[in-house]
């Protein structure tokens, strides 16, 4: 058959298969076009989950008469004019084909008015861009698109429709993700002529955590920690869930590049690195977070729906988000903030593990965060003084000591015997330390203490493990990672990327401790590994870091492998359940806590200590009522 060029609409129509997948799709698409127009408020309506209407108005700059037509064109735009401006694209749409790809599939109505104009102007399409013959409208100033009978003129996609329930949930849920992502903008989502959401501009932080609240519910911003880090040119901020408030699945995650809500490897990646040592196993994070970079520094053409990004600089991304998460999750300590004023609870919130203090934390810190790998970084995790007792401190014959005692030699001498921290005699709220006064060990397992806002309970056996781990991961790195060379060096068959690799990071696997020489166009040998890691299987640890750098380009799995063996130190070495503690210990493991990092959980993630207040005890004897 001879070439020919495809007719106009059949083109548009091939598009739309790329940007309209369902009606949520076609929401997005002309949301975007609104937040590029600059509107304030932003109405969307819906009739039957949005296959047979979707107007949407909003208060923006409106077209021109004469730019309509050019509108419903493909590859017209207002929003890029150069190659530059594609390597700088700060706007949320620019390829121009949504209104001609959309009209292509439906039935597309479009009325708009500019500020200084007498009157709005109206233009319908097919798809077929000719034939357009505006005419006056009454409409303020804004714009509006009505779209209706979606895929009326494509039968065979239509049928792949859900359920009317199911597709508006999708209209749903993108327009809450949108929402988190424009606190400026007000919005009114309304299906079948009943209203479903309606958000007021939130200028404030008080009023963005209540739109927060009305999208992630109220549990989250009870539960999340307030954060502010900037450094290199990069910006991180938003809001992080405790590690003890988590889900079973990831869908209290959003995540955004200068305004764009993505969905990212690499970050997903530099987020569970940095829960890695506090979320409980089989959980998620929740978290609303804001990167603001530099347009240049990421690159939004990288998929049709623009869902995916691709960062110019990945290494350097991956290791500010890891810090800014980590730092912010390590600064939370009982001494940083107020006691929480409630305990929630699995009932209240089933989704959630059970909470170890619902904190309500805030961090705004302009920080310069030195981009370095976590094993530089993590020992200046606690600076605490050592127990201020003796009775339950670790024993280093119990755990592996033996095994690195180069590395652990120091470890029986972290924990001196000092005199013992007796209670004040009349503890009053002036001199009353954040986490109180131990009053009794119930069934030789839990601290009861009595703090300035109510009472506490603390796993005395999961507080000290926290504890202990964290002065030993601090020793360990204070040390730097100590190398220990093999007897017989081993050999590993790798591909012949990964033995470059090997050798382009030779240095970076010197900072962990693992001497690697490459030895042929697929192998390399190793030669030294961290004396921590002695028992371990090396050669799997090595081959696990080389693909996580090509896929990453960073790889932390030789510091989890160090941290797990600490982990189990930690865990061997901490006062036991059902041994009885006096309560001058008591008080020394309750001042302990509150000077570590990540105190909230234990090592395995589970929570350590939870609080009462004055409110949560009156409510149960139903004083005041």
């Amino acid at each position: 058959m001879r070439i020919h060029a495809l007719p106009t609409q059949l083109v548009n129509q091939i598009a739309a298969g790329e940007v309209v997948e369902r009606p949520a799709s076609v929401v997005k698409e002309l949301v975007e076009n609104c937040f590029d127009a600059g509107a304030t408020q932003i109405q969307i309506d819906v009739e039957q989950g949005g296959i047979r209407q979707i107007k949407i108005r909003d208060n923006g700059c409106g077209i021109v008469k004469d730019d309509l037509a050019l509108a419903l064109s493909r590859h017209a735009t207002s929003k890029i004019a150069s190659l530059q401006d594609l390597e700088h694209v700060a706007s949320m749409g620019f390829r121009g084909e949504a209104l001609p790809s959309i009209s292509s599939v439906a039935r597309l109505t479009l009325i708009s008015r500019t500020a200084d104009a007498d009157c709005a102007w109206q233009v319908s399409a097919d798809g077929s861009e000719r034939n357009f013959d505006p005419q006056p409208d009454p409409h303020p100033p804004g714009t509006t698109v009505d779209v209706r009978d979606l895929f009326y003129n494509t039968p065979a996609r239509r049928k792949f429709l859900k359920a009317e329930k199911t597709e508006f949930g999708h209209i749903e849920s993108l327009i809450q993700k949108l929402a988190l992502a424009r606190f400026d903008v007000g919005f009114v989502l309304n299906h079948n002529q009943r209203e479903v959401l309606n958000l007021k501009s939130a200028d404030s932080q008080a009023a963005q955590e209540k739109r927060i609240a009305a999208i992630c519910g109220a549990a989250f911003v009870d539960n999340c920690v307030k954060i502010e880090y900037a450094a290199s040119g990069l910006r991180l901020h938003g809001w992080v869930g405790l590690p003890t408030f988590s889900r079973s699945q990831q869908d209290m995650q959003f995540f955004y590049v200068n305004g764009r809500l993505i969905k990212d490897r690499l970050v997903a990646h530099a987020v569970k690195q940095a829960y890695q040592d506090v979320l409980y196993h089989g959980r998620h994070p929740v978290f609303v977070l804001y990167l603001e970079l530099d347009p240049a520094l990421v690159d939004v053409n990288a998929h049709p729906t623009k869902l995916e990004v691709r960062f110019r600089e990945g290494r350097m991304v991956h290791d500010f988000l890891f810090q800014a998460l980590h730092r912010s999750l390590a600064e939370q300590r009982p001494g940083s903030q107020p006691l929480p004023q409630r305990i929630e609870t699995v009932a209240e919130f089933s989704e959630t593990v059970p909470a170890s203090a619902p904190q309500r934390p805030t961090l705004n810190q302009q920080t310069a965060l030195p981009m370095t790998f976590p094993a530089q970084t993590a020992g200046n995790a606690s600076t605490a003084a050592p127990p201020a007792f003796g009775a339950y401190r670790p024993q280093p014959e119990r755990t592996a000591a033996a095994d690195v005692a180069e590395q652990i030699q120091a470890y029986a001498k972290l924990y001196p015997k000092n005199e013992p921290v007796p209670a004040p005699q009349a503890a009053t709220d002036s001199v009353m330390p954040p986490l109180g006064f131990a009053l009794a060990h119930i069934h030789n397992i839990y601290i009861l203490a009595e703090t300035a806002n109510g009472i506490i309970l603390v796993d005395a056996h999961a507080a000290h493990e926290r504890v202990t781990y964290e002065r030993l991961k601090q020793h360990y790195h204070n040390r730097a990672i100590v190398s220990q060379p093999l007897l017989l060096p081993i050999k590993l068959q790798v591909t012949a990327a990964e033995a470059d690799l090997a050798e382009q990071e030779h240095a970076f696997f010197l900072t962990l401790g693992f001497e690697i020489n490459r030895s042929g166009p697929e192998t390399v040998v190793l030669r030294a590994t961290p004396a921590l890691l002695a028992k371990t299987d090396v050669d799997q640890l090595v081959r696990d870091i080389l693909a996580d750098l090509a896929t990453h380009g960073v790889s932390h799995k030789a510091q989890e492998s160090i941290n797990q063996v600490l982990a189990t130190m930690a865990c061997h070495g901490s006062v036991r359940a059902r041994r009885k503690l006096s309560i001058e210990e008591m008080n020394a493991l309750l001042r302990d806590m509150e000077q570590t990092e990540r105190i909230g959980q234990c090592n395995h993630g589970r929570p350590t200590w939870v609080a009462l207040s004055h409110q949560d005890l009156d409510r149960f004897f139903m004083r005041g009522q």
